[in-house]
């Protein structure tokens, strides 16, 4: 069968034998009705658990609006608008209103990348800014013990409202919701000791309830305090389905559940070889973001097995922590004994590939160089049907395979 699997801002057609294909992951059938900008208008006027927007905030208040970074796939531009026009509706004057870039441990965009995820009218209305690591306010700790450290203009707004994509996240469980805030616009030394936990087994994707990470996000999250979310479900083309406006923790969880009726896929068994996408760009726009899509490809996969992990990277690793683990390991394993005894933001996603070598063997296909690919412990391939066709002359023509073309989206759980 041929299926078109993301690479970059490319679809790249494939070939897989029929016989050994077990599954191919799409999302599961679920009702739309109405999408994009309309969607985010529904949402905005049938809030859960709260009242309109527009009820809620008061004249000459001033709003922080926080929103992704370019590494999210959330259509800024299309949520925006109806934000906006909630707030205009309660009198607050554009004036007042901070649309800010949610960096986490990311770096910053040029105003062209502005531009391009919140779209010309918006940019020229309201002032966009990056958050800042290094102009911080303390606002408390969690019982947990991470420092509530926030970018300062979030801080001292008198109105905060967090935008986000929701999708499985492989130790927060689900992006979205509180998430915006901590790591968004938090310190390093706060992420830091938030991601500490990851280590932890119910640290794991779409698992809420008892998960240290997601809790800690949470009760940071109510510590500064919140006033609003709208939360978006993508399809594979990346247009909103569904979206989700209210009460920052209500509003989520109702998403979460959407999300699981539409993107967790059941597999009769793990399969021999996985060929995973990261979906295409931005989320295989460096190694550190499509590293998400070889987490839940872990789920699929039979000890020993391959995964095919498809990721353009274009712009390298992505984050210095990040790349000097990699690179700074004599073996993949010495990662995972290291971060346990001394947790590095960054460390940690390179701790998390460790993990999946552990596992399985990783044929790597992307725009990077061989040689550098062999330096981070995976197997490096430029063309996506070569590395299938190696795949399975290893494995034999009788080794079942699974395709996830949303490798970032879809989560793949074995049928009990």
């Amino acid at each position: 069968m041929e299926i078109a699997l993301g690479f970059g801002k490319e679809k790249i057609p494939v070939q897989v034998p029929d016989d050994q294909v077990m599954a191919v992951l799409t999302p599961n059938e679920a009702e739309i009705g109405l999408t994009g900008s309309d969607e985010v208008y529904r949402s905005m006027r049938e809030p859960i658990g709260l009242p309109p927007l527009r009820e809620v905030v008061k004249k000459g208040e001033t709003v922080a609006i926080i929103t992704s970074d370019i590494t999210r796939p959330i259509p800024s531009y299309k949520v925006l608008p109806a934000v906006l026009d909630e707030l205009s509706a309660a009198g607050i004057e554009d004036k007042d209103i901070t649309i800010v870039f949610a960096l986490g441990s990311h770096g910053g965009h040029t105003e062209e990348r502005m531009r391009y995820m919140v779209g010309d009218a918006v940019y020229d209305r309201v002032r966009c800014i990056d958050s800042d690591v290094n102009d911080a306010v303390h606002v408390g700790t969690t019982s947990r013990g991470t420092p509530v450290d926030i970018f300062r203009p979030v801080v001292e707004a008198d109105r905060r409202i967090c935008l986000g994509n929701i999708e499985y996240h492989y130790f927060a469980g689900y992006s979205g919701g509180y998430k915006a805030i901590m790591p968004g616009v938090s310190t390093w030394d706060a992420i830091q000791h938030n991601h500490s936990a990851m280590v932890e087994p119910s640290a794991c994707a779409g698992h809420l309830e008892g998960n240290p990470v997601r809790e800690d996000i949470e009760e940071a999250g109510k510590i500064l305090g919140v006033d609003y979310i709208v939360n978006v479900v993508l399809d594979a083309k990346k247009e909103i389905i569904r979206s989700f406006a209210g009460d920052p923790i209500l509003a989520h969880r109702e998403g979460c559940k959407f999300l699981d009726s539409f993107y967790k896929v059941s597999i009769p068994e793990q399969a021999d070889i996985v060929v995973v996408s990261a979906g295409g760009f931005p989320k295989d726009i460096n190694m550190y973001q499509a590293q998400k899509a070889l987490d839940n490809a872990k789920h699929a996969v039979k000890d020993g097995g391959i995964i095919v992990w498809i990721a353009s990277c274009k712009e390298g690793l992505g984050e210095k922590h990040f790349e000097q683990w990699l690179t700074g390991h004599e073996k993949s394993s010495d990662m995972i004994t290291h971060i346990k005894t001394d947790f590095v933001l960054g460390g940690h996603k390179a701790a998390a590939i460790a993990m999946v070598l552990e596992r399985a063997r990783i044929f790597f296909v992307s725009d990077l160089e061989h040689d550098f690919v062999k330096k981070v412990f995976l197997e490096p391939y430029s063309d996506i049907q070569t590395a299938i066709d190696a795949a399975i002359r290893e494995k034999g023509k009788d080794a079942k395979i699974v395709v996830m073309p949303y490798g970032g989206s879809t989560l793949p759980k074995v049928e009990a």
